[in-house]
């Protein structure tokens, strides 16, 4: 346990910054699982409104520092192809 007042502080911190990346973090699964059923059902209008909604909270993570932007852009990558395939189809 900490015991100076410095330390006590970065653990306090350390409690919001977890649960605002926690909070972060679920959002862009959210979306992620919403276009997955999206793209699984085959609705294109609604795979196109997601995708946007998709990327915008990628793009978003990114720049809070809650993924990788490798990482996004792998899932971008991998999404667009995805999105790609069924509208081709």
């Amino acid at each position: 346990m900490a015991n100076h007042v410095s330390a006590l502080k970065r653990a306090r911190q350390t409690v919001k910054r977890t649960a605002v990346n926690r909070s972060n973090k679920s959002q862009v699964r959210k979306s992620l699982r919403a276009l997955r059923e999206a793209i699984t059902k085959g609705d294109h209008s609604a795979v196109s409104e997601q995708y946007g909604k998709t990327v915008s909270a990628l793009d978003k993570s990114v720049q809070k520092g809650v993924l990788h932007k490798n990482t996004a852009s792998r899932y971008k990558s991998r999404l667009h192809a995805r999105v790609k395939a069924l509208t081709t189809a």
